[in-house]
């Protein structure tokens, strides 16, 4: 039998080691937590993921690139910071200006409209924020993209390179003439709305060159237009609401 003295000391010494073991363990756990915390995608990838998942591929959205293209852009960096948490919610969110980020959804559904291929051309008209064209970035070879607002020309110039995309050139420019010296594009993507379609747009088309838009004020449809050699295929797509096209002597500088 162990005497009460040496006993004691032996209890003590035990409950001295079983503290330090608790104590390391707590540690570990938060060190490993915090690990976690730090390891954490930035891009935020996981709410990316269950938007494309929950919102993008319930619309309809059947073309795996695309649905892998907003799985890669990060809409929160094309946010102002006040609408950050919900950047991934399938909704409009405000830009500043007037203007708005269309909600994810419109946004896969304009891009699968227009058929892309790898080494396409194409010409954006209302480059806003830079999220569509990030989009068509990770898509195509060249994005040509046109803003008549220079504030948001200038922010979205600066996060498209932030992130890292080499192959799209930001224009401050009226958007309703297109970019003629570049044409002509295989594709066009008007993100506001005229209320009629642009002429000029139409002639930019290369043969077999698809422009996709909203057109109309109060009541707008999304229409397709596709060039052939007797003229354009029109196809209306759905009913939207786009904010208008800027024109000359309407912007804000």
């Amino acid at each position: 039998m162990i005497p009460c003295r040496r006993r004691a000391h032996t209890l003590a010494l035990l409950s001295i080691l079983l503290v330090h073991v608790l104590l390391i363990g707590a540690a570990s756990c938060v060190g490993n937590r915090r690990h976690e915390a730090s390891s954490l995608d930035p891009t935020r990838e996981a709410e990316r993921n269950h938007m494309v998942d929950a919102s993008i591929i319930p619309s309809g959205i059947t073309d795996p690139a695309v649905l892998a293209a907003l799985r890669r852009v990060p809409r929160h960096r094309f946010v102002p910071a006040a609408y950050a948490s919900v950047a991934y919610r399938d909704g409009p969110l405000p830009i500043g200006h007037g203007q708005t980020i269309s909600q994810p959804s419109l946004v896969a559904k304009m891009t699968e409209a227009l058929a892309l291929q790898k080494s396409d051309k194409v010409l954006e008209v209302g480059t806003g924020s830079g999220y569509q064209a990030a989009v068509l970035a990770e898509l195509v070879a060249q994005v040509l993209t046109v803003e008549i607002l220079g504030p948001l020309a200038r922010q979205a110039e600066q996060t498209l390179g932030a992130l890292g995309y080499r192959n799209v050139r930001v224009r401050v420019g009226d958007g309703y003439q297109g970019w003629p010296e570049e044409a002509p594009f295989n594709a066009i993507i008007v993100t506001a709305a005229p209320d009629h379609v642009p002429q000029p747009l139409l002639h930019q088309l290369a043969m077999n060159g698809r422009l996709i838009l909203p057109v109309g004020t109060f009541a707008q449809t999304l229409d397709l237009y596709r060039r052939t050699p007797d003229g354009y295929e029109h196809q209306t797509l759905a009913l939207v609401r786009f904010v208008p096209l800027v024109r000359p002597g309407h912007q804000e500088e």
